[in-house]
């Protein structure tokens, strides 16, 4: 058995290559840039006004006050995707300009409609009346002030989020480089495994398979489901690893048979083939017997997950996910910290992952409470969680107002504190 920062090394330096896909950039939600996105535009793409209002030249009003007044002669409306240029513009004239219309030379300040005299009259409008000095560039959002052209809108590596897709279409971007998912063969293990839903007492329903593929909706792979493999399916589940190994699946998972019972035969059957990189058994609490291997000269590699539910969820969490995105160059995920609500005791040597309670206090501190139910079989407290809380190994007592790591659910769209 080695330790969980061991494993994750092992993991970090076994990737599998990925290829990648030109996409439709409104297609690309929830997918990984494989390179740098520029902006192929300025944006806005000319100055523009902000209000509505009235556009004249700022040098019109140098020597005015209201000693000296002057009026200016309303000339056109423009508005938001209206030309706007005018032949023959001369002194003392103005264009009436709605939020968004371009503004050309010699306009170069806009004055809002609130703060317009008319004249004669506010039914007749045909000048307005300027009895003060008017300094440029007023109320005017100028070409390229948010984005310019060629400036970064994502990076590679960076997860496409549905703002990604409002810049991407404003910007005209239409084409995105993205990693291809990953092809994930999924089997479950054991003959108390069932996918009736009227089950005898001495049956489990295959979860563990359903809530591996829920997460393939909005991340990062391909789920294809492998069926149950009964307990006397060594040869079977043989034979099947050989031929997959020539075909596009790239990550084989299995749940439950990797632990030391009579009927636990994926690790043996994992051993006779070459591997480059293999750890079974890691010092973590739930799922210490997880397993990882990587096929020597095949790109392709192999997670054995526990069986029990919470053990499953938890090893998929800190093995499979982050496995999975660092082979697609996904930044490395960072923690939250918290203040732990209670004190909480584990064993020295294990990294234990626990199911965990996130709120905010009035005064805006995150404190994190770990729940009751902790066994590896208990999803009651694995609903009511919005979080994993972290304890690492190395030390036994973890008291109340300590600050720990936590990590929300895998690209969980709900809102945490709920």
């Amino acid at each position: 058995m080695i330790g969980y920062l061991k494993a994750k090394k092992i993991l970090e330096k076994s990737k599998i290559k990925i290829s990648f896909e030109n996409l439709n950039s409104l297609e690309t939600l929830n997918r990984i840039s494989a390179e740098n996105i520029y902006s192929k535009v300025n944006y806005p793409a000319g100055n523009n006004t902000a209000f509505d209002g009235y556009a004249i030249s700022s040098k019109d009003t140098i020597s005015l006050n209201r000693k000296k007044r002057k009026f200016f002669k309303i000339i056109k409306t423009i508005a938001a995707g209206d030309n706007p240029k005018i032949s023959n513009i001369k002194k003392f004239q103005t264009v009436e300009v709605m939020t968004g219309a371009l503004i050309s030379k010699p306009f170069d300040t806009v004055i809002p409609i609130e703060q317009i005299k008319f004249y004669p009259s506010n039914k007749t409008k045909k000048y307005i009346l300027i009895d003060k000095k008017i300094s440029k560039n007023n109320h005017i959002r100028f070409k390229g002030s948010d984005f310019k052209k060629k400036e970064l809108i994502i990076s590679k590596g960076e997860l496409v989020r549905p703002q990604h897709i409002l810049a991407f279409k404003s910007l005209g971007v239409k084409k995105i480089k993205v990693m291809s998912k990953p092809n994930i063969l999924f089997f479950s293990t054991g003959n108390e495994i069932s996918d009736k839903s009227n089950i005898n007492d001495w049956q489990v329903r295959n979860s563990n398979s359903y809530y591996i593929k829920s997460l393939s909706k909005n991340f990062l792979f391909n789920f294809i489901d492998g069926g149950i493999l009964k307990d006397k399916d060594n040869i079977f589940f043989e034979k099947k690893l050989r031929n997959i190994l020539n075909s596009k699946i790239d990550i084989i998972i299995t749940s439950g048979a990797i632990s030391a019972g009579k009927f636990d035969f994926v690790p043996p059957i994992i051993k006779k083939f070459k591997l480059s990189n293999f750890f079974k058994g890691v010092a973590i609490r739930p799922g210490k017997p997880v397993m990882f291997a990587k096929f020597k000269n095949k790109n392709k590699c192999f997670f054995g997950l526990p069986g029990n539910p919470i053990s499953s969820a938890a090893c998929f969490r800190f093995f499979v996910y982050p496995y999975i995105s660092n082979t697609l160059g996904l930044k490395k995920e960072k923690p939250f910290k918290a203040i732990l609500k209670k004190n909480f005791e584990k064993k020295n040597e294990f990294t234990r992952f626990l199911k965990a309670k996130l709120v905010s206090t009035k005064n805006g501190t995150l404190e994190v409470e770990i729940l009751n139910g902790q066994e590896s079989f208990r999803i009651k407290s694995f609903i009511k969680s919005n979080v994993w809380a972290i304890l690492k190994s190395g030390k036994s007592l973890f008291k109340k107002g300590q600050i720990i790591e936590c990590f929300s659910p895998v690209l969980s769209n709900k809102n945490i504190f709920n």
